[in-house]
């Protein structure tokens, strides 16, 4: 799948609107896999399976990843307080979401990924920061955490439905512990509501998948408190939703599925 690199760069949450984006091109300082870009048309390959090396010439970001974008609007929106507590980073890949947790002032976070050497090598030299690679968050023990209490598990994973590892989380929860969990509809829908390009693009399809993910986690003594969109969207264009769960049934009646799609839908997932 192909995507223009003015509508990449706003989906991805560097700039606001389109004309920004274009205004960036045209400037000559905007760079991908370190190959400078000058036309707003141009189609950029994107793959499911590799970030896009995306950088602005003279802009910092404020974490290692975009990733990180993701659980500040959680932090923001669903009032998670991190200062002291210790998380458990699931597919941490570069540690968008751990550069994040400590940015809001985490004491200690656990980064656990199936692959290798992913971790930024800023991460990776924090005291903070306890990296274990090639583990399958289904064999990590507690023992790789040192026993430790967790206050929140942070996840992120692609390629599969996350439904497939709440039944693993669950030793790693305490009575107060919240999950953040990142919802990626094209992982939790039939192949054949995946369209061309591998979007989610029918609404109620991605209200099925949403659904879907909220059900299966009650069957695993997980439940919805709070939900909202993605402030940016995934690698192909794709919309994906920010939840947060726990272990107490509480009322939720004021979570409107259906118009925090639309939501969005109508504002590109953009900040």
């Amino acid at each position: 799948m192909k995507e223009r690199i003015d509508v990449l760069l706003v989906q991805n949450g560097f700039f606001e609107d389109i004309e920004k984006a274009k205004r960036a091109v045209m400037a000559g300082i905007v760079l991908v896999n370190d190959m400078k870009i000058e036309k707003p048309g141009t189609q950029i390959k994107i793959d499911d399976d590799k970030e896009l090396n995306i950088r602005i010439k003279g802009k910092s970001f404020k974490y290692v990843s975009r990733g990180g974008l993701k659980l500040e609007k959680a932090v923001k929106v669903f009032g998670l307080d991190f200062a002291g507590k210790k998380v458990l980073d699931v597919g941490s890949s570069t540690g968008g979401f751990t550069d994040c947790a400590l940015s809001f002032g985490a004491e200690h976070v656990y980064a656990v990924d199936v692959g290798t050497n992913q971790l930024d090598w800023k991460l990776r030299n924090d005291e903070r920061v306890t990296s274990i690679e090639n583990r399958h968050i289904r064999d990590l023990t507690l023992e790789e955490i040192n026993n430790s209490s967790i206050d929140f598990i942070v996840m992120d994973v692609s390629f599969i439905s996350i439904t497939n590892v709440f039944d693993s989380l669950k030793k790693f929860f305490k009575a107060d512990t919240k999950l953040m969990a990142l919802i990626k509809p094209q992982f939790e829908v039939e192949k054949d509501m995946i369209a061309k390009g591998g979007i989610v693009r029918d609404k109620k399809n991605q209200i099925f998948a949403v659904e879907r993910v909220i059900k299966e986690a009650e069957k695993h003594g997980l439940y919805l408190e709070k939900l909202d969109f993605s402030p940016i969207k995934g690698g192909k264009g794709n919309s994906e939703y920010i939840s947060l769960f726990g272990l107490e049934k509480k009322d939720n009646a004021d979570i409107n599925i259906e118009n925090i799609v639309e939501l969005c839908e109508n504002l590109g997932g953009a900040l």
